[in-house]
């Protein structure tokens, strides 16, 4: 599959995705969210691939949000109707990153405002460095978002002031608050990132999505609910290894 405006590269079970337009600090066009989608679509059908890196090209920006530039054409060339499309498909596409079935890592390597901030919310997981600030800035242009995210990444006091007032999100609040996961020098964040992924893509893969399904599905349910919903899960959705596998390299190193 062929794409301008990413990049989609795979290695060791791992598979890399970067928004590729620094000239524009990786603004998301409507022809980027459609790859991003895709690659997205594309790598969760791969039975080779175990988890996801997102990054951002260059080293000022993970993403500086939409392309404003293109939506004012689309005011003066596209009908109401499809512009209306059009913020459907924009919103749509991060639902999907949040319930893609394979882990999800943000490798921040510069500012997250925007709609690169939904993007970042819609994460499992987030590696920054000192340039990796964020904004939510849909309240100061008329517009919601990451209601739905944010909350469950750092909790609803901190997400209702990030989410009210817009302003900037240092990296080092950020990583106090939770929503990056580790903070590290900037040229270790691709490292940092690709240690985490490989470490998720050589776990058993039906565990590993088991865990993303029942934590997505547990929101909002009662503990019991939830302890109930694991055990019917391991019980009819995962191929569980017998002992002599799942244990061979203890039984070998300490014998039988």
């Amino acid at each position: 599959m062929e794409y301008e405006t990413i990049l989609l590269t795979k290695a060791d079970g791992v598979a890399t995705i970067t928004l590729n337009r620094p000239e524009v600090l990786n603004a998301m066009s409507f022809q980027l969210i459609g790859e991003l989608d895709r690659a997205i679509n594309a790598v969760e059908a791969d039975d080779q691939i175990g988890s996801v890196i997102i990054t951002g090209a260059g080293e000022r920006a993970f993403s500086a949000g939409a392309d404003i530039h293109e939506q004012r054409r689309d005011v003066q060339e596209l009908s109401p109707e499809e512009i209306e499309e059009r913020r459907g498909i924009r919103s749509e596409y991060s639902w999907h990153m949040g319930i893609c079935s394979k882990p999800t890592i943000g490798a921040l390597n510069g500012l997250s405002y925007g709609g690169g901030a939904v993007l970042s919310s819609s994460l499992d997981m987030r590696v920054g460095c000192e340039r990796s600030t964020f904004r939510f800035l849909a309240a100061s242009y008329g517009r919601l978002n990451c209601t739905w995210t944010l909350p469950q990444q750092i909790g609803w006091p901190m997400a209702k002031e990030l989410l009210f007032t817009g302003r900037v999100v240092s990296a080092e609040e950020a990583y106090r608050m939770g929503l990056l996961n580790h903070l590290v020098p900037p040229d270790q964040v691709m490292d940092k990132a690709m240690e985490i992924a490989a470490a998720i893509a050589n776990n058993h893969p039906d565990s590993v999505k088991g865990v993303k399904h029942l934590l997505v599905e547990d929101i909002g349910r009662s503990w019991q609910e939830m302890w109930q919903m694991e055990k019917d899960y391991l019980r009819t959705q995962v191929r569980s290894p017998g002992v002599e596998d799942a244990f061979k390299e203890f039984i070998d190193r300490r014998g039988r």
